[in-house]
């Protein structure tokens, strides 16, 4: 099948190049010129695992390409993406589909010029509930009814395992009462048929409140653990036993209940806000997930003030190795990270911050000042009164802890991920505390 994806941004990007593999034609279309220029000379907008090859694989293969036209793009196309941001408006969380609606406009418009005798426009962005419905009246303004369906599709997938997400997915969901826009999307995911992914037909608006609730769900997971170690460190208790006991509970699972300084990222802080905006416009407010946003919010804040007192109460003066500050492993988006909120808090309190990522140094820059950013992990922490593990990344897992004792000006380790055993670092003569664990 011929498609077309609008948008090259974390979500159109990736869904572009798996469709290609899949074995379909498609072109990525992008206003952003040095963007497109980027793609067409091999490079890589954003970092995710194994993407740059698969880029390469399938522009080799002829079956992807990248351009600014979308004109040229939409000829006999069968399915046209819309995969550009919906970032949260400024001051009301609603998501903002400034772009959603301009690029329905200019899709309109192509479908009406051409000749396709049928084309299914379909959603990939996360919008709100209706938004398919103002699409399609978009649409209708300039196309005859019979040329074109509106279908919702949204996107399920984790930065850092995109890939594997889309190729092996726990569900499709689709969102349309449309038989032929049915037809079109059951082909574009035959090759998911093979594995028997469930292709779940749903109306538009089902379709769009299922993604709204799903990462509202496990947004609430994650809170509701980070809770749990604020009470075992208070009683006594270890958070990890109490996860896998609750999460053996099939009902539960086992999944994102890992303690740790708060969520962040491109989904959870955008999306639960979305949805208690639509939620309290519709007269059926989520209270449960609006204290979910303000429970991870305050957290982040909180685990500055566990390393300061980590440190003694007082980190005027001192200077403190952060490791990690993307949001989370496998990835340099920093949108909401909590390092984002714990460096400037402490840096507030006097500390001066060292700090290395792996990928998120160079994004971490425009977003956080004053901090002196290091060449590996051992650089960061030679001579720093503290050091601070924020993200997870594998390369932080085995550390030379005899190394970083001697580094360190004083042995205090504060571990946000829980990756080290408290009963380890203990031997090892470090000041260490953690997320919900005894010491």
């Amino acid at each position: 099948m011929r498609v077309v994806m609008v948008g090259t941004g974390y979500v159109g990007l990736v869904s572009g190049v798996c469709f290609a593999d899949f074995g379909h034609e498609v072109i990525c279309v992008d206003k952003d010129p040095k963007k497109i220029e980027t793609l067409n000379q091999g490079g890589i907008p954003i970092y995710e695992p194994g993407l740059e090859s698969l880029v390469a694989k399938n522009v080799r293969a002829k079956r992807l390409s990248f351009t600014t036209n979308l004109s040229e793009a939409m000829k006999g196309a069968d399915a046209v993406f819309i995969g550009v941001g919906t970032p949260s408006r400024r001051g009301d969380g609603h998501a903002d589909l400034t772009y959603v609606y301009a690029a329905a406009e200019e899709i309109a418009h192509n479908i009406a010029s051409g000749d396709s005798e049928f084309t299914v426009v379909i959603t990939k962005s996360t919008v709100p509930v209706g938004t398919g419905d103002e699409v399609e009246a978009i649409i209708a303004k300039h196309v005859q009814p019979g040329r074109y369906a509106v279908a919702s599709n949204p996107e399920f997938l984790r930065e850092g395992a995109a890939i594997n997400d889309f190729k092996r997915p726990d569900r499709v969901v689709v969102g349309t009462e449309n038989e032929r826009a049915k037809s079109v999307m059951r082909a574009l995911y035959r090759p998911l048929f093979i594995n028997e992914t469930p292709i779940l037909f749903t109306s538009r608006r089902t379709s769009e409140l299922i993604k709204y609730a799903g990462n509202a769900f496990l947004a609430t997971k994650i809170t509701f653990i980070n809770e749990m170690a604020d009470l075992c460190e208070a009683v006594g208790a270890n958070v990890q036993e109490v996860a896998r006991g609750i999460g053996l509970d099939k009902r539960i699972g086992p999944k994102f209940l890992h303690a740790g300084p708060g969520y962040g990222g491109s989904c959870f802080p955008k999306d639960t806000l979305a949805l208690t905006q639509t939620a309290s416009e519709a007269g059926a407010p989520v209270t449960i997930v609006q204290a979910v946003i303000d429970a991870n919010d305050k957290r982040k804040s909180n685990m500055a003030d566990k390393v300061i007192k980590s440190m003694g109460g007082d980190v005027s003066g001192k200077t403190i190795a952060v490791l990690g500050l993307a949001f989370k492993p496998n990835t340099d988006d920093m949108r909401d990270a909590p390092s984002l909120t714990i460096i400037p808090k402490l840096q507030n309190a006097g500390a001066t911050i060292r700090a290395y990522d792996p990928e998120a140094m160079k994004e971490a820059n425009h977003l956080l000042s004053d901090v002196a950013y290091t060449d590996g992990p051992y650089e960061a922490i030679n001579g720093a009164d503290a050091l601070v593990i924020i993200t997870e990344w594998d390369e932080f897992r085995a550390l030379n802890l005899h190394r970083i004792k001697t580094l360190l000006k004083t042995p205090i380790i504060v571990d946000l991920r829980n990756i080290y055993r408290p009963e380890t670092m203990k031997m090892q003569g470090f000041t260490y505390a953690n997320i919900g664990r005894p010491v």
